[in-house]
C-alpha cells in the first residue's frame, strides 16, 4: 500500500476514535461504577434458626436452638446456640425449683447427634425478639428452673412464639423434647411452608394442636 494512502487511512481511523471518546468515556465510566457498586454491596444477608431436640440418649433430655448467618442491618456474622437447663442435674429437680441457666455450649458433636426438626430464615426484628427472650430467661430470678413449668422445652417454645409461631405448651409433652418439637412442627406446618422453611423431621403422629395463639 502506498505510504500516502496508508497515512490517510491511519489518520481517518484515529479521528474516528477521537470523535467517539465522549461515548467511550461514558461507557467505561458506567462499567466502572457498576463494578464498584457490586463490590460495595454486601451479599444477601440472612439469619437461619434451627430447632433441635435430644431425647433418647445417655445425656439429660434437652431442646435448644442454633442461629447462624448474617444480620441485614450490620453484616455482623451470627453463630450462636441457646438452651436452658438446671445448673446441676440431680434428684432435686424432681422436688421443685432449682437454679437454672441459659447455656450456649452445644458443641458440634452434640448438635450432630441431636434431632433437627426445622430450619427457617428470620428477619433482624425476629432475631431481636428471639434474643430478648434468651435474655429474659438468662436474667430470671433464681431458682429459675422448674421441671414442670420452666424447663428447656418452655424455653424453646417461647423463642418459637417470639418469631411468630403458635407455641402452645401441652402439659403431657413438656418433659418430652422430641415429641414436643414434633408437635410444634405439626401445629405450624402451613406457616413454616409459607416461610420457605426446611422441615427435617416429620412427626410420627398427627398433631392435635388446638387453635392456640401465635406469638410475635
Amino acid at each position: 500500500m502506498p505510504n500516502g494512502l496508508e497515512n490517510i487511512l491511519t489518520f481517518q481511523y484515529f479521528r474516528s476514535i477521537v470523535t467517539r471518546l465522549p461515548h467511550l468515556s461514558q461507557f467505561f465510566g458506567l462499567a466502572l461504577a457498576s463494578v464498584l457498586l457490586a463490590a460495595a454491596t454486601p451479599a444477601s444477608a440472612a439469619v437461619r434458626i434451627t430447632f433441635y431436640s435430644k431425647q433418647l440418649s445417655s445425656s439429660f433430655p434437652h431442646s435448644f436452638v442454633v442461629m447462624s448467618g448474617t444480620l441485614d442491618r450490620s453484616g455482623s456474622r451470627i453463630d450462636e446456640d441457646y438452651g436452658f437447663t438446671a445448673k446441676s442435674v440431680s434428684p432435686a429437680i424432681l422436688m421443685g425449683s432449682v437454679k437454672g441457666e441459659v447455656v450456649n455450649d452445644h458443641d458440634a458433636s452434640y448438635v450432630r447427634h441431636s434431632d433437627s426438626h426445622f430450619t427457617l430464615t428470620i428477619s433482624d426484628a425476629e432475631y431481636d425478639r428471639a434474643m430478648a427472650t434468651v435474655e429474659r430467661w438468662r436474667t430470671r430470678r433464681q431458682p429459675s428452673y422448674d421441671l414442670g413449668s420452666r424447663n428447656c422445652i418452655h424455653f424453646v417454645a417461647e423463642i418459637a412464639a417470639s418469631i411468630g409461631m403458635r407455641a402452645d405448651t401441652p402439659k403431657s409433652l413438656m418433659r418430652k423434647p422430641r415429641s414436643y418439637l414434633d408437635y410444634l412442627t405439626g401445629a405450624n406446618r402451613s406457616w413454616l411452608r409459607s416461610r420457605g422453611a426446611t422441615i427435617h423431621r416429620e412427626a410420627t403422629t398427627p398433631s392435635r394442636a388446638g387453635p392456640g395463639r401465635r406469638g410475635g
